[in-house]
């Protein structure tokens, strides 16, 4: 897992999120950090993160960095 730790994950970040029903499939969801859920400083399973596209999840694995990610979905019309 890539960053669990609160202080990495940022508004405009391009991630990969789990969804609690998808919990055991591992089934993978990618999308822009628009909100930070998780209050504390770390969670084991994944910081809990809602998507610019409304999806809440726990972040599994970091993608781009926000600039870059919001460059991307600026270039997509999205």
């Amino acid at each position: 897992m890539n960053g669990p730790h609160c202080k990495d994950i940022n508004p405009g970040l391009k991630v990969h999120i789990t969804q609690k029903p998808d919990q055991h499939s591992k089934r993978l969801i990618g999308g822009i950090v628009k909100d930070v859920l998780t209050t504390s400083a770390y969670h084991p399973h994944g910081i809990k993160v809602r998507l610019k596209t409304g999806e809440v999840g726990r972040i599994q694995e970091i993608v781009e960095t926000g600039h870059k990610a919001e460059a991307a979905e600026r270039g997509r019309g999205v």
